[in-house]
């Protein structure tokens, strides 16, 4: 059976896209621990992180390195962190994390946004995705 991601990249389930390429895809968490939380998976569906090939992995960070700097383009912050943890859904994806504070990563307080924020955020993270 395919995961919600797998649903999600074959537009079975809408997202807010912000990158995409022939193997990987980004797009907003929609329970996000702070403004602009993004996910970033692969298409092929993989359970564990370490189950991808090394070059699935490695385009996978390459992946995820530049939608990174585009979040820190659009969203103001310290940082933005990664995180790999995985449980909740089996298959592979990458939190990036803009962090203005430790709290902002661990997964316990969300940010409530509208539907014209995610749209929103969405638009601005991909404008500046190179």
């Amino acid at each position: 059976m395919a995961s919600i991601f797998t649903k999600i990249v074959s537009g079975e389930i809408p997202s807010y896209k912000i990158a995409e390429d022939e193997n990987y895809f980004a797009f907003l968490d929609i329970n996000p621990n702070a403004k602009g939380h993004t996910l970033v998976i692969p298409k092929r569906e993989e359970n564990k992180l370490f189950d991808l090939s090394k070059e699935e992995y490695d385009g996978l960070m390459s992946f995820s390195y530049r939608v990174a700097k585009a979040i820190e383009k659009t969203i103001p912050c310290k940082r933005v962190g990664m995180s790999v943890i995985g449980l909740e859904v089996p298959h592979v994806h990458v939190h990036l994390i803009p962090l203005n504070a430790m709290s902002d990563i661990q997964f316990i307080e969300k940010v409530k946004l509208s539907k014209e924020e995610f749209v929103e955020l969405a638009e601005g993270i991909s404008s500046n995705f190179e």
